[in-house]
């Protein structure tokens, strides 16, 4: 894995980043302890002490570090990619395309007999500074940005016809939770930071006929507001309302779901 060291080191960089965003404790260890928690209630469990060998080790000290393919994995679903392959996959595109958009650069200057300006620096509006930000880094002068500002440095640059954007928050779709853009500009959504246990476990549901006192007493929690009763999969509050939910008790099933929920709610379930 030592041909991957810029991109675990960059992944371990944007993991503890995403961490911090999230602990309510702000210091090293109160991060990474926080990480360890989600990890283990989300994907796999991975240790305090072995992120911290991890991060130190590549991130502070530039050193290779053997890490598991599975671990890599984890971390990577942690930041809504579907494996390492494809968080690794996303930046090696990125670099290739400005690599490309360089290479034309190059071609055009040594088969022209005069510096003539590309037509797609003429489009773009690069100017003279542009120019010589090319200038710089076809002599070595410019090294291009890592990770994340690898992108704002494409769009910057015109090598993009559209912006790249991280998919990093999510919105209620009236049933559960969906990943979307933080650039999502939709005015039917309430764009929200993306929460990954929210995202995986909290949703409605929608067949409270299902429910009996087995598996949703005390199992699932409800909102009622405006003689609305809803029924969710866990605790929190209702997207919809802002109501803080409670957890089901058995009056709420008996009056609210099971057989009792077809004519409560008026409907002919299947």
């Amino acid at each position: 894995m030592s041909n991957f060291l810029p991109h675990k080191k960059r992944l371990l960089e944007e993991v503890y980043e995403k961490a911090s965003s999230e602990a309510t404790e702000k210091s090293f260890s109160g991060i990474i302890l926080h990480l360890e928690q989600v990890l283990k209630d989300e994907y796999e469990p991975l240790s305090y002490k072995s992120f911290e060998n991890y991060y130190k080790a590549i991130v502070e000290n530039s050193e290779d570090y053997n890490i598991k393919r599975s671990i890599l994995d984890n971390l990577s679903r942690y930041l809504g990619y579907d494996n390492f392959k494809s968080y690794c996959l996303e930046w090696k595109t990125i670099e290739h395309t400005i690599q490309q958009a360089i290479s034309k650069i190059v071609i055009t200057i040594i088969n022209k007999p005069l510096l003539v300006m590309p037509d797609f620096i003429k489009q773009n509006g690069f100017g003279i500074a542009g120019i010589l930000l090319i200038g710089s880094v076809l002599l070595g002068n410019y090294s291009l940005p890592k990770g994340k500002d690898k992108k704002e440095a494409g769009i910057r640059f015109g090598l993009f016809s559209d912006p790249v954007v991280d998919r990093k928050c999510m919105y209620w779709d009236g049933t559960e939770y969906k990943i979307t853009s933080c650039e999502d500009r939709n005015p039917y959504r309430k764009v929200i930071p993306i929460d990954t246990v929210k995202l995986k476990y909290f949703k409605k549901i929608t067949r409270p006929d299902t429910l009996t006192m087995d598996n949703a007493l005390r199992k699932s929690w409800y909102s009622k507001s405006d003689n609305v009763v809803e029924f969710f999969t866990t605790d929190g509050t209702n997207p919809d309302n802002g109501k803080e939910l409670d957890i089901t008790s058995k009056h709420m099933l008996t009056k609210y779901a099971g057989d009792s929920a077809k004519k409560y709610m008026n409907i002919s379930y299947p």
